[in-house]
C-alpha cells in the first residue's frame, strides 16, 4: 500500500521482490540517445517520483516502462516478466496501468461512460457497444465504486468536457484506477490544477490506491512540494541518465543534485527567508 511520506532508504532493497524494474535501459531516436543506461527498481508499497529538467528523458522512460516504446537495449520487467514493447493494453491486463488523458480523447462521454469504458477494457468486453453497458451490472458497479473513491459520484452523468479542470484531472486518473492495476504510472497528476487543489488530489490518490489495492505508484511530477510531500523515493534524470535515486530528505541535503533539478536561481530563491512585513500593515 503506497505511503504518504518517505519511510525507507532508496531502492537498495536486496532480496525484496520488485514489482517494476528497468535494467540498463537505452533508447535511441535515430542518432540521439534519449536514455543512457537507466536502471530503477520499484518494490510494492512505494510511491516513486521521476523528476528532471526538460529533455532529461522522462517521457521516453515513461513510454518504455508502459510498453509504448520498445527500448533499444536493456530489460524492463513487471513482476519478473519481460514486458518490453508489449503495449499499454496488454500491460493493463497484466496489472500495470497508465493515465492517458481519456477525458481529452472522449470529451463527449459522461464521467460514468468514461469509467465504464475502462472497466470494460479490464473485463475483456471491449467489443460490446458502450450504449449497452448500463445493463451490465458489474461494469456499472465498478464505475460507481471508483467514482465514490474520487469524489465524483455526484458528477457521474455530466459530460466530461463540462467538468471543472480539477475534476477532469481526477476523472482521467480515476479511469486508470478503474483498470484495477497492481501498479500505476501517473504523468503529472496535478498539472493544470490550482495550488489549492493539488494536495487534495494527492490525498485522494493515496486513499484511492488503498481502496482498489494498488501496490505501487509511479509519478512524473514537476511540483516539488508534491514530490517531497508524497514520495518514498525520487529518481532524478539528467540527459538520459539517473543522476540520483534517493529519499526526499536525501535530495534536500544534496545541493548539487537540487541545483541540477531546479536550477541554481530557483534553488536560491527557495532558500531565501520570507520578506518581513512592514510595521503597521502593507507598504
Amino acid at each position: 500500500m503506497p505511503s504518504r511520506r518517505a519511510t525507507r532508504a532508496a531502492g537498495h532493497a536486496g532480496s525484496r521482490p520488485m514489482i517494476l524494474e528497468a535494467r540498463d535501459v537505452r533508447h535511441w531516436y535515430g542518432e540521439f540517445l534519449a536514455l543512457d543506461g537507466v536502471s530503477l527498481a520499484i518494490e510494492p508499497g512505494q510511491v516513486v517520483s521521476i523528476i528532471g529538467p526538460n529533455g532529461a528523458g522522462k517521457s521516453t522512460l515513461v513510454n518504455v516502462l508502459t510498453g509504448v516504446l520498445r527500448p533499444s537495449a536493456g530489460a524492463v520487467r513487471f513482476k519478473g516478466r519481460d514486458i518490453r514493447g508489449l503495449g499499454p493494453a496488454r500491460l493493463a491486463r497484466l496489472g500495470l496501468a497508465r493515465s492517458f488523458q481519456l477525458v481529452q480523447i472522449f470529451p463527449e462521454l459522461t464521467a460514468r461512460e468514461t469509467l465504464q469504458a475502462a472497466a470494460v477494457s479490464r473485463l475483456g468486453r471491449g467489443r460490446r457497444l458502450l450504449a449497452a453497458l448500463a445493463a451490465d451490472r458489474e461494469v456499472a458497479r465498478d464505475a460507481e465504486v471508483v467514482a465514490e473513491l474520487f469524489g465524483l459520484r455526484e458528477r457521474l452523468d455530466a459530460p466530461a468536457r463540462t467538468l471543472p479542470q480539477g475534476d477532469k484531472k481526477l476523472l482521467d486518473v480515476a479511469a486508470a484506477f478503474a483498470l484495477r492495476p497492481e501498479a500505476i504510472l501517473l504523468d503529472e497528476p496535478t498539472s493544470g490544477v490550482s495550488t489549492r487543489d493539488k494536495t487534495g488530489i494527492m490525498e485522494m490518490l493515496v486513499r484511492a490506491s488503498r481502496g482498489v489495492g494498488i501496490q505501487a505508484l509511479l509519478l512524473v511530477e514537476h511540483d516539488m512540494d508534491i514530490v517531497f510531500g508524497y514520495s518514498d523515493r525520487i529518481v532524478c534524470l539528467q540527459q538520459g541518465r539517473v543522476l540520483a535515486d534517493t529519499t526526499p530528505s536525501g535530495l534536500r541535503a544534496d545541493d548539487a543534485v537540487l541545483a541540477a533539478m531546479l536550477g541554481r536561481v530557483v534553488l536560491e530563491r527557495r532558500r531565501e527567508p520570507p520578506p518581513i512585513a512592514a510595521p503597521g500593515g502593507s507598504s
